[in-house]
């Protein structure tokens, strides 16, 4: 009980939110490692997710690869590649990727295979190309499934983010890590709440946008779909 009292009277003395080592420039740092690890992701991701789903081809080879990625194990991952690379920012990034890109590669195939075929050959009946079709039909109509993708990467990156702390750079876990140095585990406690209470926050702003984001119930504006085309998702 005295470690969790501990804990409130550092998270409630405001000499330690201010400053370079404060909590308030520990969280931006860990809000940036897990942005940069997020869009790096979904950059390799996504296009990948929305090319199979589309063709439906190589669908086993992507599990496979998904599940490959989820089999590494990130902290001894980091561990290797900072022995090949060095210190700095990129082993993490690097490290971190192998947990971002699996929800978003599985969000954006699942996504689009689910489109109802109908919708699919009614858009193609009516001229439009595979391009449009991809864009203005099939993409809205699976953008909460990326959406929830996107939801589960950021959750899973911001939790593991604090191996970024293992090789000397910032973030929350750097409460985690020089607490365990230090045996000040009132710093580890904190260091595990501040992630926890992050990963609520940005999961709540992400489940409001896939609440918003359902077609055919208005609540998002869809730029660039056929009103043609109407699809209502359940």
């Amino acid at each position: 009980m005295n470690l969790f009292v501990e804990a409130w009277n550092y998270l409630s003395d405001t000499a330690n939110w201010g400053g370079p080592t404060g909590i308030e420039h520990r969280v931006l740092q860990h809000l940036w490692y897990s942005f940069l690890t997020v869009a790096l992701s979904a950059v390799i991701a996504v296009p990948i997710g929305l090319i199979i789903g589309h063709t439906r081809r190589g669908s086993a080879v992507m599990v496979g690869f998904a599940n490959a990625m989820r089999a590494l194990p990130t902290l001894g991952l980091l561990t290797f590649l900072v022995l090949g690379l060095g210190l700095g920012l990129i082993p993490p990034l690097l490290a971190l990727i192998t947990v971002g890109i699996p929800p978003l590669l599985a969000g954006a195939y699942a996504g689009i295979a689910n489109v109802p075929a109908d919708v699919v050959d009614a858009s193609r009946a009516m001229g439009m190309t595979e391009r449009q079709i991809l864009f203005r039909v099939e993409v809205p109509n699976a953008l909460p499934v990326l959406l929830n993708g996107l939801r589960s990467a950021t959750l899973q990156v911001v939790a593991t983010a604090t191996i970024a702390a293992y090789v000397n750079l910032g973030g929350l876990g750097r409460y985690i890590f020089d607490g365990i140095g230090l045996y000040r585990y009132d710093l580890v406690l904190v260091g595990a709440l501040l992630v926890a209470a992050l990963a609520l926050v940005l999961d709540g702003l992400l489940a409001v946008a896939v609440w918003a984001s359902a077609p055919g119930t208005g609540r998002l504006a869809r730029a660039g779909t056929d009103p043609r085309i109407s699809v209502v998702a359940e």
